[in-house]
């Protein structure tokens, strides 16, 4: 495997990792990055831009074996709750959004369903009550910036808001975007390149503009090799039973846009979906989460202390309704823990269903960011990213 790019020295231990997800665990193309205290100190890629291509160039004619370059992006799925979080956050730290505050000040639509007493807060961890409609929507109607608002406000709640907490997997981003957009008039994707991709410098997009396009690698689902044993990811009974029954909250939360939606589409990438559809690169992850708890080499800091101690904040904890596993979430972001591995019990960020995960840790000054385009059956913790996580540890580790 030509692993291409550069490794600061006490780091190598990532890049075996590394190699060791394409030799072992299925990887066909991917990205890591990693800052600390700042400054860039991982920054490796390899493999084929595409998933679906063949090692001989053969594939289904959308780019072939092209190998996967330095600025290549590909669409990250929940990994986009992380970077979207960032929008509430900096809305409240200007002072332009009450975290507690009910949704419907701000959104009066809100309020049907038995929703008035919604918080924004429950809102931003998963503690609204509605991951699932009733109805599910079409992928046109997820997209169109108008039918996923209506139907969330309408939604008839699940369960009191605020007193439990499941995975908004899916209605996560029409909640989220019409917030943001009740407060500022802008869309969450324009809000998110204005005020901080672009000032920081970030290759990451929520609606890839047209003169990106051509660095998106395609995406495909892909099975871990025969020979990865006992690293395949293997569900607890009750969780695997959750996921294969169609009326299950856990099914439904997850089949909010039906039928599911071709994530190559050019209008799935150009959507402004924070829950499922930013496109980016490992360094714009790991650029922005360093920058979440410190201030980045040629560039700023997106918090201020006191707000990144808000993001690592515990909201939620226990059992998720939907994940039907015990996961923790402060403002937006995941928190470490048993069901989402990450760096320290410090660390938040997000992973995204299938690979990719991106988080910050304050305690380390570490911004860490894993692309894949080889989708794997993973939902929190995926085997690839926790071997780059426990080789980054082992770093860290070996030069306290």
């Amino acid at each position: 495997m030509d692993i291409q790019g550069v490794v600061a020295e006490g780091f190598e231990p990532v890049r075996d990792a590394f190699v060791r997800n394409f030799e072992l665990l299925g990887d066909r193309g991917a990205a890591v990055a990693v800052y600390r205290d700042g400054r860039k100190v991982v920054d490796l890629w390899a493999g084929t831009k595409d998933a679906d291509a063949d090692a001989d160039g053969a594939g289904d004619g959308s780019g072939g074996a092209e190998p996967w370059a330095e600025d290549t992006a590909v669409v990250v799925r929940s990994g986009t709750k992380g970077v979207a979080a960032a929008v509430p956050l900096l809305l409240y730290q200007r002072g332009l959004l009450d975290l507690a505050a009910p949704v419907g000040s701000y959104w009066p639509e809100f309020k049907a369903g038995g929703k008035e007493r919604t918080l924004v807060r429950d809102l931003l961890s998963h503690r609204a009550g509605i991951p699932a409609l009733d109805r599910p929507l079409t992928p046109g109607e997820a997209v169109d910036g108008l039918s996923g608002a209506r139907a969330v406000a309408a939604q008839q709640a699940f369960w009191e808001p605020g007193s439990a907490h499941g995975y908004h997997a899916q209605t996560y981003s029409w909640l989220l975007s019409e917030l943001v957009l009740r407060v500022t008039g802008r869309s969450i994707g324009t809000w998110l390149a204005e005020e901080i991709a672009e000032p920081l410098g970030l290759d990451f997009w929520i609606g890839v503009p047209e003169d990106e396009a051509h660095r998106v690698g395609r995406v495909a689902p892909v099975a871990p090799p025969e020979h990865a044993g006992s690293l395949r990811t293997r569900p607890r009974r009750n969780v695997a039973e959750a996921y294969a029954d169609p009326s299950s909250l856990t099914r439904r939360a997850f089949a909010a846009i039906d039928p599911l939606p071709d994530e190559n589409a050019p209008e799935w990438r150009t959507a402004e979906l924070p829950a499922s559809a930013g496109v980016g690169t490992a360094r714009g992850l790991a650029r922005f989460y360093a920058a979440t708890v410190g201030t980045v080499e040629d560039g700023g800091r997106v918090f201020t202390p006191a707000v990144t101690a808000l993001a690592g904040t515990e909201l939620s904890a226990g059992p998720d309704k939907v994940l039907v596993v015990n996961t923790r979430f402060g403002p937006g972001f995941m928190l470490h823990g048993p069901a989402s591995p990450l760096l320290s019990p410090a660390s938040f960020g997000h992973p995204g269903r299938g690979g990719s995960l991106g988080f910050a840790d304050p305690d380390s000054g570490i911004g860490f960011g894993y692309v894949t385009n080889a989708l794997a059956k993973s939902v929190t913790a995926d085997p690839r990213a926790q071997s780059l996580v426990r080789a980054l540890r082992t770093s860290l580790d070996a030069q306290a």
